[in-house]
């Protein structure tokens, strides 16, 4: 399986009752990635903002290793579902990442937005090891049709900034055969969203 840790910013796993915010580093595994802007503000509504995601986007995925499979960039967030060999390069992935598209696009905006991402409880980034098939096909779905949800375009390929590098019957046959999967390791995260779905 390779190697495989969690960390927080806090040893503490809940706090008012909601689960703590926490990173996974696991190898050999589907990550689905979100971060949206400080205050939903809408950092990349301009093209060259876009332009400057889509640069360093492609720039630090192919350094660290994270192979994409779709991603979808609105005006104030982004979500990427993809592929990631060695599980400890998600850290420098995500700090050099967020790190040059918030210098870059504030760059382009009349006014510095400071901080650039989401910071409660120092979360700037949430990311999840993808457990099994059925919830890869979900979260590519997911990613896929955000412009659709967004009423932007009724179809997703009207939509530049919604990018299928691999197409998910291609991908998830892959990741099968890769062992990419969560589905043997206990994963707090998902056992309670199982519990609270039975419970309903």
């Amino acid at each position: 399986m390779g190697k495989f840790r969690k960390s927080s910013y806090t040893a503490h796993e809940f706090y008012e009752e909601q689960h703590r915010f926490e990173h996974w580093y696991r190898d050999n595994s589907v990550y689905f990635i979100t971060a949206r802007c400080r205050d939903k503000f809408p950092a990349f509504e301009s093209d060259p903002a876009k332009t400057v995601f889509w640069d360093r986007f492609h720039h630090w995925t192919t350094h660290y290793g994270f192979v994409p499979w779709v991603t979808s960039l609105l005006n104030n967030h982004y979500h990427t579902l993809g592929y990631l060999k060695v599980g400890e390069n998600l850290g420098p992935l995500m700090q050099r990442l967020h790190g040059s598209v918030a210098k870059l696009v504030n760059d382009t905006l009349p006014t510095r937005h400071l901080p650039f991402w989401r910071r409660a409880g120092n979360q700037d980034y949430f990311d999840g090891c993808i457990r099994d098939v059925l919830q890869a096909r979900r979260a590519y779905r997911y990613t896929l049709l955000q412009a659709v949800r967004a009423k932007l375009v009724r179809d997703h390929r009207e939509y530049p900034h919604t990018i299928v590098n691999v197409d998910i019957e291609r991908a998830v046959p892959r990741a099968v055969e890769l062992n990419a999967f969560l589905e043997k390791i206990p994963y707090a995260r998902y056992e309670r969203s199982r519990l609270r779905n039975h419970g309903r």
